[in-house]
């Protein structure tokens, strides 16, 4: 019997932390109520894989994990516990490390006559006019003369096999790419291996001979510069090392899918959450083709969802892996009375003057430019094609199809549409984006003629039939993915800073705030439509942990204070400067971090500043990096920090945040809780856990401690959670007794349990979030606490008749008009069963 899914816990899974040590995590979790361990991916990854997401082999699961023994070690304790267990699938790409890959080893050493060769995303033609029919590979640190020259490229030969050697990589030379060496020095493969190794030594200090030799194979090494231009495979994103793979050809799916689908068969998995659907070519036919190969499946989808944008009615799974619900709990806790109050104080201390949808464009446009061109050089190549084929377009110059292609991409206002070419299918929402894109790039490029933006939206709404027009219609939706994630969650959040907490993934810093009755409808919607959907506060991918977002959040509430301290600080630490390193935008984000994640080491806040400073891309950035700027910020954060007065002054800022903080996350935590959908408790964040983005977020858990609090918990009183305050007994205590509820009742939350807003009444009734769940639960959560300063005066909430039990507290009380100051008073929020 398959458990109900209850909750999910995820575990970051590397070699210090493989299966046997999530097999001795059974007991733990158990006993706080998880209904489902939720893994990292675990098939065969890169060697070193910190995370799992670089698969190179998914015939395997991992070795540096323990391997299949282990594994089944895990799985069987699993299921022996009555645990759920969900995986992580990565169908969209393969990591290409060297002879790691094997589909990938094949296709380097026999170029298109590869059998895998159509199981990647590979465009042979794209160097017809300097490299036909092979694959660019720009993993060289300069140009690949300088490099030759310099000795640094290396023949070799081992268990006669030849191989090239560039550092830590390594690529195959196949005895027909080798054969004119062979002959020339008059040898062959079958010769004495002393032999052969004299002759490569030679080869190896002859670059002209070398080069020949590498000339003659299915690929074409190039500096690493080139991959953003001129590559000709598709890819995750930006990451040339992860190659995107054709999961649509039934070969692939099955291959890539083995494992897993055996798995689901034997009871050992039970969930599957999938990694970036938007990369795939048909998401709804991949999910139709999943859904029938593992039957019954709780399956979660990484669906990055834009403001006003639904799951798409046709899939058949349980819902998004929760990143919409995690925004839509956190806007409860911000005031939207503050905002242009907050949005002046940015301006003035900025002078930021664009709004957030003008930058998200920006840095789309950069993005698109810099670090997807050769995306879009492919798409324009095809685009080109097609032309060529309608007398009324081929008058187009390639320059002007790249660059409405461009525009629309620039434009277009989700990650992607869902338009199938195989089901003939549009929907209107499809319809919907695609017109929205193309009107704002014909507003934008008034010098492109309107006719070929009117071509182009034909073709992207499959109103012109031919496979190449339906192929442009398929690609244009795969690049539109990477250039929303890489402009807006990796480039513009990390550029405007007006509230920090806002700019999360799929977040909306431009939207200030979530009313009740929006947050309600919105409950009410996923209780009919998505009832098993996932629930997430916190995830290996989010910019700030739950914790940190919930104490930034309180700023909203203090915007004068803030704009004082924000203004003493900065005068304060003028002198800090070098001149113009920081900028005010960049400081700004400083404090900010400072007041989310304190207390926090100058190793940690400086990691950050740097990457956040590298993916803004304003003054430095990954490619193309400012050591004088990076150094700059990372000597005045040292020295801010080390200043006393500065010290003294923001450690009594932020003592007046850590409580309403905790409180703000408690109630975020009950609402994740019991709110329609499954809750995922993040690997440590049962405790208070103020992580901010990866690779911080993926630091060592001490589990030795949350097993010892949890073990405690039972012989506790209310009165004694709370003064275990700093620990985060009372986020702990919340977990657990929710998740021992929904254990012992999932009718209480389940599909057909049903939501009830009930709204307060009195002084403060905008302060509390209630909801009435399966006719039996009350939740009960404050909310802009700093304004409700622990007094709910008057304020009342109107109970459904009949005796009422306070899992957290103890306490009992009737239905009818009840004053909160009375429901609690002994701990920050309230879970209410009725009794029988």
């Amino acid at each position: 019997m398959k458990p109900e899914p209850v909750a999910t816990y995820r575990l970051q899974m590397h070699a210090n932390f493989g299966f046997d040590q999530a097999r001795e995590m059974v007991p733990y979790l158990y006993d706080l109520g998880i209904s489902h361990v939720y893994t990292s991916p675990y098939l065969q990854a890169a060697t070193g894989s910190t995370h799992g997401y670089d698969m190179v082999n998914p015939a395997k699961v991992n070795e540096e994990l323990g391997g299949a023994a282990a594994h089944a070690r895990m799985c069987e304790a699993f299921k022996a516990a009555g645990l759920g267990h969900m995986i992580d699938l990565v169908p969209n790409h393969m990591a290409i490390a060297g002879r790691q890959n094997p589909w990938w080893w094949d296709l380097l050493a026999k170029g298109p006559s590869s059998p895998f060769a159509a199981f990647f995303d590979v465009d042979w033609n794209s160097g017809a006019h300097r490299w036909p029919g092979k694959i660019l590979l720009p993993v060289l640190g300069d140009h690949y003369g300088r490099i030759l020259e310099d000795g640094q490229l290396l023949l070799s030969y081992k268990d006669k096999k030849f191989t090239l050697h560039y550092h830590e990589h390594l690529f195959p030379v196949t005895l027909a790419g080798i054969a004119a060496f062979l002959s020339k020095a008059g040898i062959s493969a079958e010769s004495d291996d002393a032999v052969i190794a004299e002759k490569i030594a030679q080869v190896n200090h002859d670059p002209d001979a070398l080069d020949l030799l590498i000339s003659r194979q299915h690929y074409r090494l190039a500096f690493w510069r080139m991959a953003n231009t001129d590559l000709g495979y598709r890819r995750f994103f930006d990451i040339s090392d992860l190659a995107g793979i054709r999961i649509e050809d039934k070969k692939v799916f099955q291959a890539v899918h083995e494992l897993p689908m055996a798995w689901v068969q034997k009871g050992w998995v039970q969930g599957l959450r999938i990694d970036h659907p938007d990369g795939l070519w048909d998401p709804a036919q991949y999910f139709h083709r999943l859904q029938k190969a593992c039957p019954g499946a709780w399956i979660v989808v990484e669906k990055i969802l834009g403001a006003d944008e639904n799951l798409p009615s046709d899939w058949p799974v349980a819902g998004t892996t929760g990143y919409d619900f995690m925004n839509l709990a956190g806007g409860l806790l911000i005031n939207p009375a503050s905002e242009d109050m907050l949005t002046r104080l940015y301006a003035d201390f900025t002078g930021m003057q664009k709004n957030f949808e003008a930058i998200v464009h920006e840095c789309k446009h950069l993005v698109l430019t810099q670090l997807l061109a050769s995306e879009i050089k492919r798409l324009t190549s095809l685009f080109e094609e097609i032309c060529e084929r309608h007398p009324c377009h081929r008058d187009y110059s390639r320059q002007q199809l790249r660059q409405a292609l461009f525009e629309t991409a620039v434009h277009f206002p989700v990650y992607r549409s869902y338009v199938s070419a195989s089901m003939k299918k549009v929907a209107p929402a499809d319809a919907q984006y695609v017109d929205a894109a193309i009107e704002g790039a014909v507003m934008a490029r008034p010098d492109l003629d309107p006719e070929l933006f009117s071509f182009l939206r034909r073709l992207l709404l499959l109103e012109v039939e031919g496979a190449l027009e339906e192929e442009l219609a398929m690609r244009f939706q795969q690049l539109t993915g990477p250039a929303m994630a890489k402009g807006f969650e990796d480039t513009a959040l990390y550029r405007y800073h007006r509230l920090v907490c806002l700019n999360e993934v799929g977040g909306h810093p431009d939207r200030f705030g979530v009313h009740l009755r929006q947050f309600h409808a919105a409950c009410i919607r996923a209780q009919k439509e998505h009832p098993r959907k996932m629930l997430s506060s916190t995830t290996h991918d989010t910019k700030r942990s739950e914790d940190v977002r919930a104490r930034l959040a309180l700023l909203s509430e203090i915007p004068e204070t803030w704009a004082d301290a924000v203004h003493r600080w900065a005068e304060n630490n003028a002198r800090f400067r070098t001149g113009e390193v920081p900028d005010p935008n960049t400081e700004y984000l400083l404090y900010q971090t400072l007041v989310g994640a304190w207390p926090i080491d100058l190793k940690r806040i400086n990691a950050y500043m740097e990457k956040a400073v590298k993916e803004a891309k304003q003054h430095t950035s990954w490619i193309n990096q400012n050591q004088g700027y990076e150094s700059g910020l990372a000597d005045f954060t040292k020295a801010v920090l080390a200043d006393k007065a500065f010290r003294t002054d923001f450690e009594s800022f932020v003592g007046h945040l850590v409580g309403p903080g905790r409180i703000n996350s408690l109630a975020q935590t009950l609402i994740k809780l019991t709110a329609p959908g499954v809750p995922d408790i993040y690997q440590g964040a049962e405790l208070w856990d103020l992580s901010l983005v990866d690779p911080d977020n993926r630091r060592p858990v001490d589990f030795a401690l949350r097993r010892r609090l949890l073990q405690e918990l039972p012989q506790l009183g209310p009165e004694a959670i709370m003064a275990g305050m700093d620990q985060g007994l009372p986020k702990l205590w919340l977990i657990r007794q929710v998740l021992h509820l929904r254990r012992q009742h999932p009718e209480f939350f389940g599909p057909e349990a049903g939501y009830h807003p009930l709204y307060a009444k009195g002084g403060k009734a905008d302060h509390l979030v209630a909801f009435f769940r399966g006719n039996a639960v009350v939740s009960l959560a404050p909310r802009l606490v700093m304004g409700l300063d622990n007094d709910w005066e008057d304020t009342i909430v109107a109970l459904p008749e009949g005796k009422w039990h306070n899992i957290l507290t103890g306490d009992d009380t009737k239905g009818g008009s009840v004053r909160l100051s009375s429901l609690l008073h002994r701990f920050p929020v309230g879970l209410l069963i009725k009794g029988k």
